[in-house]
């Protein structure tokens, strides 16, 4: 049995989308899962399972019960724990909102991100390792280029974001 992370893609933001937390836990409770709790309500699920690749399986479980695709990245609690121990920032010197981690679903190549003029969306800062790229939003992420800037480099990755706070929080939750 391993406990996971299931971080879902673009669920409940602003309207759209909607999987009520309640649901997703019955719904991974059926699939035979244990210890299934949710974080907030924008999507994160740790659960233990002794399926070998339980991303899938929630994907197409989810499009049948709410009739939409969510893409689900799901990491073990060894990958959270290395993606805080890879973290080239300071993160316990930071505002924690504004350090953000993009977990991608697949490495890219280490120079993929190349074509992001860091000049472009200054003073925002990124750093891409493995499977993660560290995003540091000093003066905050609502304005920022950055995100469109990492999510528009071709070929187009399945990314979705969390921030330190979340991170550190499901990593608790998978321990």
């Amino acid at each position: 049995m391993t406990t996971y992370a299931a971080l879902l893609r673009g669920i409940n933001v602003g309207g759209h989308r909607k999987i009520p937390m309640a649901d997703l836990r019955e719904l991974m409770k059926a699939l035979g899962w244990t210890d299934v709790r949710t974080y907030l309500q924008s999507g994160n699920a740790v659960f233990t399972t002794s399926h070998p690749e339980p991303g899938p399986l929630l994907e197409r479980a989810i499009a049948e019960r709410f009739g939409f695709e969510v893409r689900c990245l799901v990491r073990t609690s060894a990958e959270l724990r290395a993606v805080a121990e890879a973290c080239p920032y300071p993160a316990a010197e930071l505002d924690p909102a504004k350090l953000l981690v993009l977990f991608l679903e697949e490495a890219p190549e280490p120079d993929h991100f190349a074509a992001v003029d860091p000049a472009s969306v200054a003073p925002d800062t990124f750093r891409h390792i493995g499977r993660a790229v560290y995003c540091y939003f000093p003066d905050g992420m609502g304005r920022s280029k950055l995100p469109d800037a990492l999510l528009t480099v071709p070929p187009r990755l399945t990314a979705t974001g969390r921030n330190w706070r979340t991170v550190t929080k499901l990593i608790e939750l998978t321990v």
